[in-house]
């Protein structure tokens, strides 16, 4: 007769109750990073594996989701911005010249490094891809649907509920953390500052209000405020065990990590971004100067340079369409200099690049040692 042995206690048995998941533990749907191989390997590791759909045609999302499907039976996410000026791109021609060119003269200081030829001229319109991609997510009917950079309405949520499909919301105040809650999402995402990427408000905002309040103090507001209804999840600044036991102990229901999964095997990123995320100077700041919107990228002389010019951005994404041939010619050829490598403020404790599945494995044994410590502690 064999003894079965019983399997650990949950970290957070609410979120395998909201969301299927074993492991307190969510991807972010990071562009250019979070493909199918990530997602898959996080999903069939216990946690929420997130596949990134921006600016990705209808085409595209359905067979990554299909991908995905074929990779793992375990749940997983699809995650895209519903940004005002992105889910609906801005004329172009509404946009002022003075802007245009401000934008553009900067831009044009960094062309010639790569033989290309000055330019004033203003963006192309966006195409509308993010509704296109939200029919695709209801008719293929994913696990988990993930927003950021803005509230879901309710009707998008009810719709997302009919087909069986959960929704979470990324959020970085406690207002918008209110609104979503009231909207029917699932489960909340308190962005904290610390958090590479982009700032997850629904409209561009000065630079000292995209700033935004620290992990460690959004967290428990954010819990006070909806923790009774939903569960929370603490994103920003968190790369390893002690984070997850951290923000446990402040109430949190799990925790959503970006950096970590960007210097992992199964990231998109390339090989130069996973080096900078792990090696040598990490220091981060807060721009808009790649895309147009906030965002916590690695320091570098694009960013120096940006911020010294004092230029503006065009709405929405335009600011990416500008410099769309500098920093495809930058990425090209792997420049760690002019091109927008997203990282949060905690990776300095990150020193390697180990398989997504075994991150996820990594952060919950940490997490149950350090709690334990502590509760033998006192």
């Amino acid at each position: 007769m064999t003894t079965e042995i019983p399997k650990p206690r949950l970290l957070s048995p609410r979120l395998q109750d909201v969301l299927g998941i074993d492991a307190p533990v969510l991807q972010s749907g990071m562009g250019g990073v979070a493909g199918v191989d990530l997602a898959a390997a996080v999903s069939n590791a216990g946690g929420l594996g997130v596949l990134a759909a921006l600016r990705l045609r209808p085409e595209q999302v359905r067979a990554a989701i299909r991908d995905i499907r074929e990779r793992t039976s375990k749940p997983f996410g699809v995650n895209i911005w519903l940004h005002d000026d992105v889910r609906t791109p801005p004329d172009p021609d509404d946009v002022p010249d003075d802007v245009i060119r401000g934008a553009q003269t900067v831009l044009n200081e960094f062309r010639s490094r790569f033989d290309l030829p000055p330019s004033l001229a203003r963006p192309d319109a966006g195409a509308d891809l993010v509704n296109a991609a939200l029919e695709v997510m209801i008719e293929e009917q994913i696990p988990v649907f993930s927003a950021a950079i803005g509230v879901p309405e309710s009707d998008l949520v009810e719709r997302f509920h009919r087909v069986g499909t959960r929704t979470v919301a990324m959020v970085a105040t406690v207002e918008d953390a209110i609104a979503a809650v009231d909207n029917g999402v699932d489960a909340v995402v308190a962005q904290g500052t610390e958090s590479g990427g982009h700032r997850s408000y629904g409209t561009k905002r000065a630079r000292t209000d995209a700033v935004g309040q620290s992990t460690l103090t959004l967290v428990p507001q954010m819990v006070d405020a909806v923790g009774d209804r939903v569960p929370v999840i603490a994103a920003g600044g968190i790369v390893d065990g002690r984070g997850l036991a951290a923000m446990l102990a402040l109430g949190a229901d799990g925790v959503l990590l970006g950096s970590r999964f960007v210097a992992t095997k199964e990231s998109l990123a390339s090989p130069v971004w996973k080096q900078r995320m792990t090696t040598g100077d990490r220091s981060t700041t807060l721009t808009d100067g790649f895309t147009g919107q906030w965002a916590r990228v690695l320091a570098s002389e694009f960013t120096e340079r940006w911020e010294e010019s004092g230029a503006d951005t065009p709405p929405g994404l335009m600011q990416s369409a500008l410099g769309r041939d500098v920093f495809q010619a930058a990425a090209n050829v792997d420049d760690d200099q002019l091109r927008p490598l997203y990282a949060g403020a905690g990776i300095a404790a990150m020193n390697d690049v180990p398989g997504a599945g075994e991150v996820v494995k990594r952060i919950v044994a940490e997490a149950r040692d350090r709690l334990h410590h502590l509760n033998s502690e006192y």
